[in-house]
């Protein structure tokens, strides 16, 4: 199995340093001092469960790589409209893309059934822009529930979780699924194919759409925003406004607000992807949660108030860092 990771950060290294070792063909495109440490050290993973260095193939040319089975998009959600020139080299008639993404997919009504089948959301497929590069038939759907980070160019530290839900968007079990899910689990990760993976979108989203804006307005980990009685508030609200468009979308959680809460908090001191981009003076990553779930709220006709507010502050924020 030959699998190229086109953004090759934190989670995509991990990922592919877990396939590497697995025997997989592992491709890491990358750039700067990260691809140069990875080229010379390696992948080094710091994790509870065991340190290990794996040394995948390490490039910033995906010319280079040529074409895969599996492409594992470890981009950021606002980056794939344009990754065209990067992703072209990569593909055959058969690639999957698998995007380890954040928040509603592209492709989330792709093969969906009913009455919004085929519908595209502007917020996360502006103008089609990223279907056009993105073929929705091409995309197998994943769900990281792992929490890892940069510790420096070439190290990452693995938090907590190992588990990546994949699916495909019609909801078969397919032999290409199948195939990943046995290469992860080789690799020491779990990687259950579930049925119906927009369940678990939600699931993930649920936290996503919440701590992530908010952590990036108040500076803050996941155990203090859990502890602050404020913040805590605003959270469980926007929790609930959340699952109150899944659920008008015809899906489920299946797990309450105060377990997620509690779950949370046992990260730690964790800094999510939002507050480390912010830190950083990277672009932040909104329009995928919180623009995508209003768009989907004023679809299905639910009222998000708290949503809409923090979305506005967090747009704000995002417009400012980005000047």
């Amino acid at each position: 199995m030959k699998v190229a990771v086109l953004g090759a950060g934190a989670i995509g290294a991990y990922v592919g340093a877990a396939l590497h070792r697995a025997g997989a063909d592992v491709h890491l495109i990358a750039r700067g001092p990260h691809l140069a440490a990875m080229r010379q050290y390696g992948v080094q993973v710091r994790s509870p469960r065991g340190d290990f260095t794996a040394h995948p193939h390490a490039t910033d040319d995906p010319g280079a790589v040529g074409p895969a089975d599996f492409v594992l998009l470890g981009l950021k959600a606002n980056s794939y409209a344009a990754c065209g020139p990067l992703i072209e080299p990569l593909l055959h008639d058969t690639t999957a893309v698998v995007a380890a993404q954040n928040g509603i997919p592209w492709w989330y009504f792709h093969r969906h059934g009913g009455p919004y089948d085929g519908r595209r959301l502007e917020s996360v497929d502006p103008d089609g822009a990223v279907s056009a590069v993105l073929a929705p038939e091409r995309a197998v759907g994943c769900v990281v529930y792992a929490a890892t980070e940069l510790e420096q160019p070439g190290v990452v530290r693995h938090v907590e979780g190992t588990r990546f839900s994949i699916g495909e968007p019609d909801r078969s079990v397919s032999a290409r699924c199948l195939a990943l899910s046995e290469a992860m689990r080789a690799g020491g990760l779990k990687c259950p194919v579930e049925p119906d993976l927009r369940n678990d979108i939600w699931l993930k989203l649920l936290g996503n759409i919440s701590f992530n804006p908010i952590s990036a307005l108040a500076r803050a980990t996941m155990r203090q925003m859990c502890l602050h009685g404020g913040t805590r508030q605003v959270i469980e609200t926007m929790m609930t406004e959340t699952l109150t468009v899944a659920g008008a979308l015809g899906c489920e959680v299946g797990v309450s607000i105060e377990r997620r809460l509690a779950g949370a908090e046992k990260v730690g001191d964790h800094r999510t992807s939002t507050l480390q981009d912010l830190e950083r003076g990277k672009p932040l990553e909104l329009d995928v949660l919180l623009a995508a779930v209003v768009e989907l709220a004023e679809v299905t006709g639910v009222p998000v108030p708290t949503l809409r507010t923090v979305h506005a502050l967090s747009d704000l924020l995002a417009l400012r860092s980005a000047a």
